[in-house]
């Protein structure tokens, strides 16, 4: 059975369509825990209704951003993490705790990478004009939403189209890819080769 981690700094939605995924489909993974940076993140309740053991470690706590990453690797590596998904987590990991969870470290990022890494993707997105817009699934690497790209969904830009309207259209295709990537690498089903990558089929998909 492998080990999943999430990490979350809010409302966790996208933790929450993948432990709803996880129990639908009936991985067999084992959920070991849901760390957040954010003591109020809403995301910790979720985890707790889904039987998920939570950990608090607050970056406002640590005296420097190596000292919250050190902390934050100790508590990873207890946990024997498998893959680590981060879902929502605004914290940028230092090169460190990276190289030593490379190939484990996964995230979700709301633009087609790599066009509009950083925040407010949507705005932006809107006001540079174009016609297509989506999310991204990718593997960390130490460059800013950099790293291979697992995933990606696409969504057109309507006419009209707000950066709500636009984030809340992105977001159903995030729920809907996320998860199925982060079965995949639980599943050992992703060949990553430098940049590209496949995913291989499910043992019981049909060709």
């Amino acid at each position: 059975m492998k080990n999943l981690v999430l990490l979350i700094s809010g409302r966790g939605s996208n933790m929450q369509s993948i432990l709803q995924a996880e129990r639908e489909q009936r991985w067999g993974a084992n959920v070991r825990a849901v760390i957040s940076n954010r003591a109020d993140a809403k995301g910790l309740e979720i985890a707790r209704a889904y039987g998920v053991p939570t950990q608090v470690i607050a970056h406002a706590d640590f005296p420097s951003r190596e000292a919250f990453d050190h902390a934050l690797a100790e508590a990873l590596a207890a946990l024997e993490p498998d893959v680590i998904a981060l879902c929502g987590f605004m914290r940028v990991l230092g090169a460190e705790l990276v190289e030593r969870f490379a190939g484990r470290l996964v995230n979700i990022h709301p633009s087609l990478l790599p066009a509009f890494p950083g925040l407010h993707t949507h705005a932006r997105a809107l006001e540079e004009g174009v016609k297509w817009h989506g999310a991204t699934v990718h593997l960390v690497s130490h460059a800013l939403d950099h790293g291979p790209i697992l995933e990606q969904a696409v969504v057109p830009v309507l006419d009209g189209d707000t950066e709500q309207t636009l984030a809340a259209r992105v977001l159903i295709e995030e729920h809907r890819i996320y998860p199925a990537v982060v079965r995949a690498l639980l599943e050992g089903r992703v060949q990553v080769d430098g940049l590209r990558t496949r995913i291989h089929p499910a043992a019981d998909s049909s060709p």
